[in-house]
């Protein structure tokens, strides 16, 4: 795929037909699926119809479609956010260095998140979905756990839907301040607002917290919480899985009933053996959040891979809180690859057993089919497989950092960034052509995150 005016050439040919008349096929691209029944195509083509994959393989013909000429690229899933906290986009990297919870809690919730108005909520939301597309994310879990009042929820769900990416709103109360204490029960008028076909871009959870240690009991996942899910037929992201405390909550919501496969367990550092076994035996799922614990110092530091793997859950992957950490899922990859092995190593050195290492094509299946299984839409998209969502990436793979390809999945892994992505697809339509994301006015957006970034400082300053 040619970077420069052929490409721009082809956008034009493709936004030229309404999404439901729409046929792309991409042509001698090596394909990466992350479906095992199709594996790794050299020089293969892949048939986009309307918002559908619905052929990959060699050779293809497809008639009238508008050919991408994919050659010296790969195709590949995009990546799947398992957990963010994206109303936090305008404070980047304003800790960078914060060292445990604590300090994260009380400057970031404490302090910043009180004085959010809505568009501040809509101007961190979006932006960091604006990013996530560029680095290749095409599915993004929002953890909002801001919503003040109606009118905050509403923001970050705009937001998510405006860039076009595909959103899961994960909505709960705040942790501190004065708030309109609507939540949950505003979640039955978001889902009939935004939310009233099962066939769109936007899903909406449950967000809490396992345990009341932090922010009280009311956010606290538990059998109230779990009801209101299940009236709303919605599924549950549970955040601050960590340690004794929560270990003894999984027991509890196993006992009770209510934890299972459509409840995620984000972080699940430190936990008890007792607590995997369980989550392995209900199905639950895990979201790892690799650099946020071992930057951060979160309980033990260690992303919880070992463990859920020993229990039978492979993780998706997330990136947590920008405030502190990277935001794109190329660092959380590496990072997990490169802590496991360590841990891996450091296990057995001294003895003669083997280390039980992961590999390139595991961190990926994490970010990319597990992410969406965590997410509860394992069936729309994760892999490049005919009949799920068309959510894929065009990476340049003789760029300079990248050629000469001898390995796609270890070059997705380890050596591909944000600047080699060419084009993003996200439910059949462009979102990011020629190495830009698209139907951005970039220094309006500059403008709106620079004032409201001024607004949340000297507000939280005289607060």
């Amino acid at each position: 795929m040619n970077k420069g005016t052929t490409s721009a050439t082809v956008l034009e040919q493709i936004r030229r037909h309404p999404l439901g008349e729409r046929r792309i096929l991409f042509k001698g691209a090596t394909i990466v699926t992350m479906d095992p029944a199709i594996g790794v195509i050299d020089r293969g083509d892949l048939l986009v119809e309307g918002d559908t994959i619905t052929c990959v393989g060699p050779g293809l013909n497809a008639g009238d479609a508008v050919v991408v000429d994919a050659t010296g690229t790969i195709l590949a899933p995009g990546f799947v956010d398992t957990h963010r906290h994206a109303w936090q986009a305008q404070l980047r990297r304003i800790m960078p260095d914060v060292d445990d919870l604590g300090r994260y809690v009380a400057d970031a919730l404490i302090g910043y998140a009180t004085v959010y108005r809505p568009e501040d909520m809509y101007t961190g939301t979006r932006l960091a979905a604006l990013t996530a597309i560029d680095s290749g994310i095409t599915t993004m879990l929002d953890f909002s756990h801001n919503s003040r009042s109606p009118e905050h929820s509403d923001a970050a769900v705009e937001a998510l839907r405006d860039t076009g990416i595909r959103g899961v709103h994960a909505s709960m109360g705040p942790h501190f301040g004065t708030w309109d204490q609507q939540w949950p029960g505003d979640l039955a008028r978001i889902k009939d607002r935004y939310f009233s076909s099962s066939d769109q871009l936007l899903t909406l959870r449950l967000g809490s917290l396992a345990t009341g240690e932090i922010a009280g009991p009311a956010l606290a996942y538990g059998p109230e919480l779990a009801r209101v899910a299940a009236d709303l037929d919605i599924a549950v992201s549970v955040d601050a899985v960590f340690g004794t405390s929560s270990s003894e909550a999984i027991l509890r919501w196993a006992d009770d009933g209510i934890l299972g496969a459509d409840v995620t367990l984000i972080h699940a550092t430190g936990l008890t053996p007792d607590a995997w076994k369980v989550m392995g035996d209900t199905g639950a799922t895990v979201s790892l959040a690799p650099t946020s614990d071992a930057q951060i110092g979160l309980e033990t530091a260690i992303p919880a891979v070992d463990e859920a793997l020993a229990a039978g859950i492979r993780p998706g992957l997330s990136i947590d809180v920008e405030v502190a950490l990277a935001g794109d899922m190329f660092t959380q990859m590496r990072t997990l690859h490169a802590i496991q092995r360590m841990r891996a190593v450091n296990t057995v050195h001294g003895t003669d057993r083997q280390p039980q290492r992961i590999d390139t094509h595991d961190v990926l299946d994490f970010a990319t089919v597990q992410g969406a299984r965590t997410n509860g839409l394992d069936g729309t998209t994760g892999s490049l497989t005919p009949g799920k969502k068309a959510d894929l990436l065009v990476v340049q793979a003789e760029d300079l950092n990248n050629m000469p390809l001898n390995d796609p999945i270890g070059t997705l892994v380890l050596g591909a960034d944000a600047r080699n992505i060419s084009a993003v697809l996200i439910n059949g339509e462009p979102r990011k052509w020629n190495g830009q994301v698209l139907d951005v006015d970039l220094p309006a957006l500059r403008h709106e995150v620079h004032a409201s970034r001024a607004y949340v400082l000297d507000a939280s300053a005289r607060a």
